[in-house]
This record gives structure tokens, C-alpha cells and sequence, in this order.
């Protein structure tokens, strides 16, 4: 049969037919269905996802659950509707990865120099434990506020996101329309400043 023909008739058969003609050993069936729905599958996950690499993989991870479906898949369900919900769980899987990941103490993001992850912990959960109330008398809260009131606003920001309002990179990175690289390095940046004013103010007290 001519190929020209052939890809021509591919065109005009529906996806139960060419999933038919799939299932049968014809490649070229599996090509047309990607043709046909990889540049709306692939701004979906875009939209869905917006981390480009995270986005590549789990289009062909996708397509790859398709291709591997040949034996299983019923020619008659549609395909559209799984094809999205296939890209979606993934996509939610590849989210929640992500978002275990980053979720962690502020402690455990601070991991450079001479920035002690228990210091940071136990300084800032004892300013949030505080009753607003006592505020004013307890020496340590009032130091914490005021070292986070005198930050820079973006830092102030990042620190008051990730560790009191417990948001993941992911989220912080949504909120602020920035990427999480920057989420990462901003978060570190302001832990360090924190420390060191907080270790500034230390030797102050001593001094005194």
C-alpha cells in the first residue's frame, strides 16, 4: 500500500481505530495518536505544572503509559479523557514529590557557613510560641521580632512564608512568581541574615 495513502487514512481514522490498528503492530497508528493530542496534552501540563523539566518528563512518562498499553488498553473507551487523567496523576505525583521534598524546617534549610540549624529552630519556635500578650517580656521574642521587623522586605517575606505559614518551595514559588531556585536561595540568604544578627546582637549582650 502506497505510504502516502496510508498516513493519509491515519488522519481520518478516530482513536478507537488507530488505537484498533495499534494493538495490530502498525507504529505508525501510536504517531498519529501523539501527533494529534501532544501539543494540547503538553499546554495542559504547562498550565498544570509550570517547572519545565518536571513538565518533559511527565509527557512522556504520559505517552510512554500509552505505548505500554497496547495489550491492556479498550479500544472503545475514549482516549482523550484517560490521556489527561494519565498526564494529571502524574503530574499531581511528580507535585507532591516535590512538595515533600521541600517541605522541612526552616532549620534544615539553613545549612551553610556557620548557621546552626538547632540555633534557628529553637529561636524562632520560641518567638512563635509566644502568647502576644507576653510579648513584651520576653527578652527573646522582642529580639526576634525586631530582627525580622528590620529586614529587607523580600527576606522578611521568604522567612515569615516558610517557616511560620509552613508553605513548600513549590507554593512560595507561586505566591511570589519566582522560581524555586530563587525561593531556595532568597530562604538561605535570609536565614543567614537572621543569624548573623541575632549572633551580632549575642555578643552585644555579652559585651554589656
Amino acid at each position: 500500500m502506497d505510504e502516502t495513502k496510508t498516513h493519509s487514512n491515519l488522519h481520518q481514522d478516530s482513536d478507537s481505530r488507530l488505537l484498533e490498528r495499534y494493538r495490530k503492530g502498525e507504529e505508525a497508528a501510536f504517531r498519529e495518536l501523539v501527533d494529534r493530542y501532544k501539543h494540547s496534552l503538553y499546554a495542559f501540563l504547562r498550565r498544570f505544572i509550570n517547572q519545565q523539566d518536571i513538565v518533559d518528563d511527565v509527557f512522556q512518562e504520559t505517552f510512554l503509559q500509552l505505548y505500554t498499553s497496547r495489550e491492556s488498553f479498550d479500544p472503545e473507551r475514549p482516549l482523550r479523557p484517560w490521556l489527561f487523567t494519565i498526564a494529571a496523576n502524574k503530574a499531581k505525583d511528580a507535585l507532591r514529590k516535590i512538595q515533600r521534598q521541600a517541605t522541612m524546617s526552616i532549620g534544615a534549610m539553613a545549612d551553610a557557613g556557620d548557621v546552626s540549624q538547632d540555633d534557628v529552630v529553637n529561636i524562632l519556635t520560641s518567638y512563635d510560641e509566644t502568647p502576644e500578650d507576653e510579648v513584651s517580656k520576653d527578652e527573646t521574642a522582642v529580639r526576634v521580632r525586631q530582627i525580622i521587623t528590620d529586614m529587607p522586605e523580600n527576606l522578611r517575606e521568604i522567612l515569615l512564608l516558610a517557616y511560620f505559614e509552613q508553605f513548600s518551595y513549590k507554593h512560595m514559588a507561586d505566591m511570589l512568581s519566582i522560581p524555586i531556585g530563587t525561593v531556595k536561595s532568597r530562604l538561605h540568604t535570609a536565614v543567614a541574615y537572621f543569624m548573623k544578627k541575632w549572633k551580632s546582637g549575642t555578643r552585644s549582650d555579652n559585651i554589656k
